[in-house]
C-alpha cells in the first residue's frame, strides 16, 4: 500500500511540474513588462561661474513631472517648467571656490533622476581666514599656516624624513641628502623624529639629538618646512623593559589612562617628557633668534593597533583626552608657541565613501588640529592613494585647513616609473600641500632593503628628475617665504 501510494504521489508531481513548465515556456502566458518612456535631459549639465551673484539658465526637455533636491544654502531655483529651469546662485565671499550638484528627480521615483553641477570660482578680494590652535603663536608659525594652504594652489611640496641626517650609503656628512644627490636639490619638508628629545633616551641618545638640532637649523636657514613625529616609549612599561618591544612605542600595554589620572607615577614621568620637547622647541632658534616653527604630529597613525596609542590600548575619548590635554600643556602651561598641530591617521587601502569617515576616525575636534595629513603605506595601489587623497582635499577644504600626505612610500620598490606614475599621477592637481616620503635607513648590507624614497643608483633615478622638473613639485629652491605672511590672509 505504501509503494502504491508514493508511485501514484510523484506522477502526479511530475504531471503538475509539466503542466508549469509547459505554461511558462508558452508566450501567450508571459507578463510584459512596459518600457520606460520617460525623457529628461538639462542642457547644459556642467556649469562654472564666477564668485559674483549670478542667475544659471538651463534648457530641459522632459515628459513627466520632476522636482529638485538641494541640500545647498547659497543656491536656490528661482523657476522651473518642463522646458525651463533658472537657479539663483549668491556671491562667494569665500577665498575658496565651491560646487553644488543638484538632483532633477521623478516625483514618483526618487531613484530616477539626473545631475546638474554648478562650480562658482574663490572671490579674489577677500581675505583668506584661517583659524590656528595657538592664538599666542608666533607671527613666524602663523605664517607658516598660510602658507601651507595658499601653496596647495600652485602643487605640492616634496619631503623626505631624516633625509638631512642619513641616507641609504651615508651617515651625519654636512649638506648630505638622498635627495639632492639625485636631482640638485633639497626636499621642501624636512621630517624628523622628536621622541628621542623627550623619552629616557634623551642621554644615551644626546650625540643623535645634537644631529637633530643641527639639521633641523640647516633646513630652516634655507627656508625649508619642518615636520616632527614622535615614536615615544610607554611610559608605563619602558621602566624595567626586557627585550623589544616592550617599552617601545610599539609596546601598546594600556597606559594612557594612567597619564590622564592625577598622582600617578606613570604621568610624573609623561609630564617630565613633555617638560624636554617644550624645553627643545622653546630653545630651538633660527639665525635671527626667531622661534623655528614645527608642525608636530604627536599620536599619529592612530587608526592602527601598534602603538599604545592605538585602537588597542586605548578608547576614542581616552584618544581624543590625551591629544588634547598634550596640546593644552604644551600651549598653556609650558607655553610653547612655535608649533603647528597635525593629525595623521593611516590609510593604506582604498576606502571609498568610507575615507571621509576615516580620516575623522578619533578626530580631537576642529579647535585643536591645525593641518589635515595622513600615513599611506599602499604599496603601488594607485587607486587607493588617488582615492584618499581626493578624500583629504574635500576635507581639507571643508574644515579650512591645510592638507598632506605626512608620511607615504613602497618598502625596497625598484619601480623605474615609480614618481611619475605612482606619486605625481594620483597627487597631480590636487589641493595638497606635501606629500613626505619615509626613511631611507643607513645600511651596511644590500640585504637591508629598507629604503622608501630614491637616493643615487636606484632604478629610478632618471624618473626621479622628471618629476623633480614637474610644475606641480615644489622642492627647497621652489619654495616662497613660508615664514612671511603671505597677502591677503589672516590667521586667528
Amino acid at each position: 500500500m505504501k509503494g502504491k501510494m508514493s508511485i501514484s504521489f510523484f506522477y502526479c508531481l511530475t504531471m503538475l511540474l509539466g503542466l508549469a513548465s509547459s505554461q511558462a515556456c508558452n508566450p501567450q502566458n508571459e507578463i510584459e513588462v512596459p518600457s520606460d518612456t520617460r525623457e529628461l535631459t538639462i542642457q547644459p549639465s556642467v556649469v562654472e561661474i564666477g564668485y559674483e551673484a549670478a542667475e544659471c539658465s538651463f534648457a530641459v526637455k522632459t515628459n513627466f513631472e520632476y522636482k529638485i533636491v538641494n541640500e545647498f544654502d547659497w543656491i536656490s531655483v528661482k523657476s522651473q517648467s518642463s522646458t525651463a529651469l533658472v537657479l539663483s546662485v549668491e556671491e562667494n565671499t569665500s577665498a575658496v571656490s565651491r560646487e553644488a550638484v543638484l538632483k532633477l528627480m521623478d516625483r514618483n521615483d526618487r531613484y530616477w533622476f539626473k545631475t546638474i553641477k554648478v562650480t562658482q570660482a574663490k572671490n579674489p578680494v577677500q581675505k583668506v581666514k584661517l583659524s590656528i590652535v595657538d592664538k599666542n603663536a608666533t607671527p613666524q608659525t602663523k605664517a607658516l599656516l598660510a602658507n601651507l594652504w595658499a601653496l596647495a594652489e600652485k602643487g605640492f611640496m616634496f619631503g623626505h624624513h631624516d633625509d638631512l641626517w642619513y641616507g641609504r650609503y651615508w651617515y651625519n656628512e654636512p649638506g648630505g641628502s638622498d635627495t639632492k644627490a639625485v636631482c640638485g636639490d633639497y626636499p621642501a619638508v624636512f621630517s624628523v623624529d622628536f621622541a628621542s628629545i623627550m623619552d629616557n633616551r634623551y642621554l644615551s641618545e644626546s650625540k643623535e639629538n645634537e644631529i637633530r638640532r643641527r639639521v633641523i637649523l640647516e633646513a630652516r636657514e634655507r627656508g625649508e618646512v619642518i615636520m616632527a613625529c614622535i615614536h615615544i616609549n610607554n611610559p608605563l612599561t619602558i621602566i624595567g623593559a626586557g627585550s623589544y618591544p616592550e617599552g617601545s612605542s610599539w609596546d601598546n600595554t594600556k597606559c594612557i589612562d594612567q597619564i590622564l589620572t592625577e598622582g600617578t607615577e606613570v604621568r610624573k614621568r609623561y609630564i617630565e617628557w613633555l617638560d624636554r620637547l617644550a624645553d627643545f622647541a622653546n630653545n630651538l632658534k633660527d639665525a635671527n633668534g626667531e622661534l623655528i616653527p614645527i608642525i608636530f604630529r604627536p599620536y599619529h597613525e592612530c587608526t592602527q593597533s601598534w602603538s599604545w596609542w592605538g585602537t588597542s590600548a586605548c578608547s576614542a575619548t581616552e584618544y581624543i583626552q590625551l591629544w588634547q590635554w598634550t596640546v593644552k600643556y604644551l600651549r598653556d602651561t609650558k607655553e610653547v608657541h612655535n608649533f603647528l598641530y597635525a593629525v595623521s591617521p593611516q590609510m593604506d587601502g582604498d576606502y571609498g565613501e568610507n575615507g571621509r569617515a576615516r580620516l575623522l576616525f578619533r578626530w580631537p575636534g576642529d579647535e585643536y588640529v591645525d593641518f589635515l595629513g595622513m600615513d599611506c603605506y599602499h604599496g603601488l595601489n594607485y587607486n587607493a592613494f588617488a582615492t584618499n587623497i581626493e578624500a583629504m582635499q574635500k576635507l581639507s577644504i571643508e574644515k579650512m585647513k591645510p592638507c598632506g600626505v605626512t608620511e607615504t612610500g613602497a618598502e625596497s620598490f625598484t619601480n623605474t616609473d615609480y614618481w611619475t606614475r605612482y606619486i605625481l599621477g594620483p597627487a597631480k592637481g590636487k589641493r595638497l600641500s606635501m606629500v613626505v616620503m619615509w626613511r631611507n635607513k643607513y645600511v651596511s648590507s644590500e640585504s637591508d632593503k629598507h629604503y622608501f624614497s630614491v637616493y643615487p643608483g636606484h632604478p629610478s633615478e632618471d624618473d626621479f628628475r622628471v618629476f623633480y622638473k614637474d610644475e606641480n613639485t615644489i622642492f627647497s629652491k621652489d619654495l616662497p617665504d613660508m615664514y612671511s605672511m603671505p597677502e591677503n590672509y589672516e590667521v586667528k
